[in-house]
């Protein structure tokens, strides 16, 4: 078993891996075992054609297809492991030489880590964060909960703001009745601004079980948009009111809804947690701003392939989303009458700013000699562990040697970012 390595132009590489003929003679063996179920000949019972008479019938190419995928499959990312370049690309596979009694060899082109030169990483220029919690970030917090402590009584006057209503409605556009416009039972609080704007409002005043018109224009902007710009009529019934009764912002209040007895404790504890919660944004926020910057200053030609494969992880990624979501990739393509290419096209400029952000703080790791101890790792590890339930070192089982690697290495690109965040300056706009 051998794999050469020859650089090509535009950092690729064209890699040639050969294999001993006993390798292939046993992937074809493995094949035929596979599928002499499957073939009937005369004279023979079902699975028990020998090879020798399946070839002489039909040639041993017919094992060659299942052979060489088994053999691609077990060997490439053994090889690719073996050399001293690292491969950032899915390999373009080519079969060179597949003949029974000699040796498999088979090319792969791939993409290797471009070489890449980062001018600058401390003293980066990012905009100054928002850290201040205003007194009526406070108050509006404070309402949040009033509301979810509120009382609601059902009432028979007419809506009033503020009310929680049952909804039945019908929208038509143009005198006809659109797909999406329809709803029975719906449950709405007069002022939230749930609906479209002047919808709302136009409710105030309605009575409980008679029918009354809402005429809005939907906005320039939205989403659905066959509808955008468009003047609507909804015929809107009102089922039920409940009157929403505050409860008061006061001592009883705080003692209800916290562990402390005065409003005053209890507002001084909203503070604190509003500070830390924005804090934690505004830090989150900087170092993403930070690594923006940190891209802009790397000098590096990606190759095609390299870019390919992020925006291919990208799409994955996003796939993922959707299904927590409860919606697969194919229903929002089919949906929003997009394809995978046209996405993957709409992802290119975010996916070429990680792979730059990426290598950028490769630099920094080597340039600071960020390591990871021990600890730091198993500490990490534990976080995600907890989540599962499961004992750390269960845990760890569960990964390869390489995988504990690329995690180790992501854990010191985190270090990093972390650095090249708490350098960077913060400027007012």
């Amino acid at each position: 078993m051998s794999c050469s390595v020859e650089k090509l132009e535009g950092s690729m590489a064209l890699l040639t891996i050969e294999l001993p003929a006993e390798e292939l003679e046993k992937a074809i063996q493995k094949e035929y075992l596979k599928l002499r179920g499957r073939i009937n000949v005369p004279g023979f019972r079902k699975g028990k054609v020998p090879r020798n008479v399946i070839e002489k019938i039909y040639g041993p190419e017919m094992f060659y297809d299942g052979a060489y995928r088994d053999l691609v499959n077990g060997n490439y990312h053994k090889e690719i492991e073996s050399i001293d370049e690292e491969v950032v690309s899915e390999p373009e596979i080519d079969v060179t030489q597949l003949e029974k009694g000699k040796p498999f060899i088979f090319t792969a082109k791939v993409a290797l880590k471009p070489e890449s030169t980062l001018k600058q990483y401390k003293g980066l220029k990012v905009p100054a964060s928002d850290r201040t919690v205003t007194d009526e970030e406070v108050e509006e917090h404070i309402l949040s909960e009033r509301k979810k402590n509120a009382e609601k009584n059902e009432v028979t006057r007419p809506v009033q703001d503020t009310d929680e209503i049952t909804l039945d409605f019908e929208g038509f556009v143009d005198g006809k009745a659109f797909e999406g416009g329809k709803g029975e039972g719906f449950r709405l609080v007069i002022g939230s601004g749930t609906f479209i704007p002047g919808f709302e409002d136009q409710l105030i005043g309605a009575e409980p079980g008679v029918e009354k018109d809402v005429n809005v224009t939907f906005p320039e902007d939205y989403h659905e948009k066959s509808l955008a710009g468009k003047e609507a009529l909804f015929k809107c019934t009102v089922k039920t009111i409940h009157e929403v009764i505050l409860p008061e912002a006061d001592d009883e209040f705080a003692s209800d809804v916290s562990d402390f007895e005065t409003m005053e404790e209890y507002r001084k504890d909203v503070r604190e947690k509003l500070e830390k919660r924005k804090n934690e944004e505004a830090d989150s926020e900087k170092m993403e701003n930070a690594l923006k910057e940190l891209a802009k200053n790397l000098e590096v030609e990606i190759p095609g392939p390299m870019l390919e494969s992020e925006e291919r992880g990208m799409l994955e990624e996003y796939e993922q989303q959707l299904y927590f979501q409860g919606l697969s990739l194919d229903q929002f393509l089919k949906n929003t009458g997009r394809s995978r290419e046209s996405m993957m096209q709409q992802m290119e400029p975010d996916a070429e700013e990680r792979i730059k952000s990426r290598l950028a703080l490769e630099h920094v790791v080597e340039e600071e000699n960020i390591d990871l101890t021990d600890e730091e790792f198993d500490e990490e590890m534990k976080k995600t562990a907890d989540m599962y339930g499961i004992d750390l070192d269960k845990f760890k089982e569960r990964f390869t040697e390489k995988e504990l690697e690329i995690r180790k290495k992501d854990m010191k690109l985190r270090k990093a970012a972390e650095y090249v965040a708490s350098q960077a300056d913060e400027i007012d706009e």
